[in-house]
């Protein structure tokens, strides 16, 4: 039964960075759900917490056993919801199409649940149910943003925070942190008029794809010593703990800082300052973005997609139970044929090949023939022949 553990819609962002992942542990994390789960995949972004299983029990127990696994405190429970069927599968529909996202529609989910699945499927997490449901799903957000046009109004909290700088009149720009969000929001500074960026990673030596020359990568020791130099700081790591603290800032200096991450980056003291302009995630997603009402229409007429996508899985999942008598039927028919094919081989050599193959062609016709006409004698006497007669007639396609 594949079920969804996942967080409730509105939470403060401090509920939600104490049921956050960390990537790092993801293969722990597989690791010990598969213990008592078939398939699993974790989808961990700044606005959503989300485990997709497949397990048997549709219980407290299981989400006593997931929280145990993450390490999150009991007492967080009434923060979560359990879905279990056709819920999950319409939920992440909606995912990956954008419409649970903080900033409506926004870009980036996408390729994160494509980046959660093929984790789960590196590590043999997912073989079944799970497996098709998410190739189904990143099919249908591929498909939904062509349909919608979403690329020509594309948005993501990177997009967003830079525009918000540049739109304050910002040139120079420290981003912490090269992951997606980083790198997306490296790339949006670079297409603008900025003068500086500096990019702080832990080791700068990897960043080989960057050759403008108003880019300059440095190692987190050295980036107290450049906040002097910068107006406005975006900081988006996948830490556990404070990038940027209150003694890292000078005294009096003036800085806009953008915080992506879940936990957060940002000792939250620094927006008493009055110097200090400090945006968290659920700010930023609240900056109304002149695009947004032409998304969500867009969004809302192209529903139907995930409607094709949900019956489409739906349809695969029933016929998945059916699979058993599939192969037994196949197993029947492999039977008659040996058993045919070694008539042949046995009596070919005594007998005229065109006379033979034709009794063990019949031979064959009738086994399926007789077989048919004895059910049908059985459910007329049961009272159930119409059932049978239809289906009957579908296998044999008779007018």
């Amino acid at each position: 039964m594949i079920q969804l553990i996942g967080l409730k819609k509105g939470l403060d962002l401090s509920i939600r960075e104490k049921l956050s992942t960390r990537k790092s542990h993801y293969e722990y994390y597989l690791k010990n759900l598969l213990e008592f789960c078939a398939e699993a995949v974790i989808i961990s972004t700044c606005n959503r917490t989300e485990i997709y299983f497949n397990c048997e029990r549709y219980d407290d127990t299981i989400v006593h056993n997931i929280f145990k696994v993450f390490g999150w405190d009991n007492d967080l429970k009434e923060y979560t919801f359990h879905s279990k069927g056709h819920d999950v599968i319409k939920h992440l529909m909606e995912v990956v199409s954008g419409f649970h996202s903080k900033i409506l529609g926004e870009d980036q989910i996408l390729g994160q649940v494509k980046e959660a699945y093929s984790y789960s499927l590196k590590e043999s997490a997912v073989s079944a149910e799970l497996h098709r449901l998410f190739q189904e799903a990143i099919t249908c957000g591929k498909e939904f943003r062509t349909e919608a046009r979403m690329y020509d109004i594309p948005v993501s909290s990177s997009s967003i925070v830079v525009n918000y700088g540049l739109q304050h009149g910002i040139k120079n720009f420290m981003v912490i942190g090269y992951g997606e969000i980083g790198s997306l929001a490296v790339k949006y500074l670079l297409s603008s008029n900025v003068s500086k960026v500096y990019i702080v990673v832990r080791d700068p030596k990897k960043i080989v794809d960057l050759h403008d020359k108003r880019v300059h990568i440095i190692g987190f020791k050295d980036k107290n010593e450049i906040i002097e130099e910068v107006e406005c700081i975006i900081s988006c790591t996948s830490a556990p703990h404070y990038v940027i603290k209150r003694e890292d800032i000078p005294k009096e200096k003036k800085l806009l800082i953008f915080d992506l991450a879940v936990p957060r980056d940002v000792e939250e003291s620094l927006a008493k300052y009055p110097n200090i302009e400090l945006l968290d995630i659920d700010t930023i997603s609240k900056i109304d973005d002149k695009n947004k009402k032409l998304r969500a229409e867009r969004m809302d007429s192209c529903r139907g997609i995930i409607k094709n996508h949900i019956d489409a899985y739906e349809e695969w999942r029933k016929l998945r139970e059916i699979t058993p008598y599939i192969k037994k039927l196949k197993m029947v028919s492999a039977e008659v044929s040996k058993d045919r094919i070694n008539t042949f081989i046995h009596k070919s050599s005594s007998k005229n090949h065109q006379e033979l193959a034709k009794k063990l062609i019949k031979s064959t016709s009738d086994f399926y023939i007789n077989r048919a006409i004895e059910t049908l004698k059985e459910a007329k006497l049961e009272g159930s022949e119409e059932q049978c007669l239809r289906i009957i007639e579908k296998i044999f396609r008779i007018n």
